[in-house]
């Protein structure tokens, strides 16, 4: 049986700032509000946000606002900034994942949202990249609880912010890949640090600080040069920051001698030095539909 809140006699407010009558009539006809018109019922629900790399003021507004609201929130341990949980009302009970296994994750999730709890499950940067939810989503939906992600900025952006980079610059590939080494999550064969290399496009690598020996001598068999640009950043956006911009044949080196193994985003490719490439469409020659030709 399809496991579901009445909310028909009690909502006066919705974390994305619909307003409602105690009698749960919804301020607006919109499709969002139909579940919560007279005489239905809203299905208990997890939201997933992205707390963004670090920054606590890189969260978005609905993610912060969600926060503000929520009863129970489940955190990704060290990798998101406690700051942000500064967010929380006083009664909000907030747990670290850390040390819970997936099924305990679940448990309190669903048990919270069946009681009619706005929970929240609070991912570093945006959890469509690396976040592990999708074993998440699928074991709530299984307990009929319906999960709605709210993205978040990823490392991939607080990245690219602090080095200062494009990562399309025009002129130069339009292409970036982002991946990781295989370690005890395997990686296809297709899609080995050579293979993606040989692309010349730029690579970003995630979850692969400790094995940057091996990111270097894929993309040189891959044909890459050693003086290829490459830089890493280690907690992008956190107070701790720390980055280098180096070459493809100095960058084991250079987190080595940082003591960098984990926590780091890896940058590959000539946007790290892209020279004085310039955009066609704010060029004096280029006209669109918004900018016709000059007289």
């Amino acid at each position: 049986m399809e496991k579901e809140k009445d909310v028909t006699a009690s909502v006066i407010g919705r974390p994305d700032g619909a307003v409602f009558s105690m009698l749960g009539q919804p301020a607006g006809g919109t499709e969002t509000e139909a579940l919560f018109q007279p005489g239905r019922i809203a299905p208990a629900k997890v939201y997933i946000v992205g707390a963004g790399p670090g920054d606590p003021e890189l969260i978005t507004l609905k993610g912060a606002r969600l926060l503000s609201r929520a009863d129970l929130v489940i955190y990704a341990g060290s990798l998101v900034n406690e700051e942000i949980l500064g967010h929380c009302k006083a009664r909000c009970r907030v747990l670290d994942s850390a040390s819970m296994t997936l099924e305990e994750q679940v448990d309190a999730m669903a048990g919270a949202a069946d009681d009619g709890k706005l929970v929240v499950r609070l991912h570093t940067g945006d959890p469509s990249l690396y976040g592990a939810i999708a074993e998440q989503i699928a074991r709530l939906n299984g307990r009929d609880v319906v999960c709605e992600i709210v993205p978040g900025v990823s490392s991939l952006q607080g990245a690219a912010s602090r080095l200062g980079i494009e990562y399309t610059v025009p002129g130069g590939t339009q292409t970036l890949i982002c991946t990781r080494v295989s370690g005890r999550t395997p990686v296809p064969e297709a899609e080995s640090v050579e293979k993606l290399a040989a692309h010349g496009s730029t690579l970003v690598l995630f979850l692969s600080s400790d094995r940057v020996e091996e990111v270097v001598s894929g993309c040189i068999r891959a044909g890459r040069p050693p003086e290829t640009p490459a830089a890493w950043i280690y907690r992008a956006t956190w107070p701790d920051e720390k980055r280098a911009v180096t070459t493809l044949g100095e960058l084991a080196a250079s987190m080595k001698a940082a003591a960098v193994t984990k926590h780091a985003l890896i940058v590959i490719g000539e946007c790290l030095n892209p020279g004085d490439a310039r955009s066609l469409l704010y060029h004096p020659d280029f006209s669109h539909g918004e900018r016709g030709e000059f007289l």
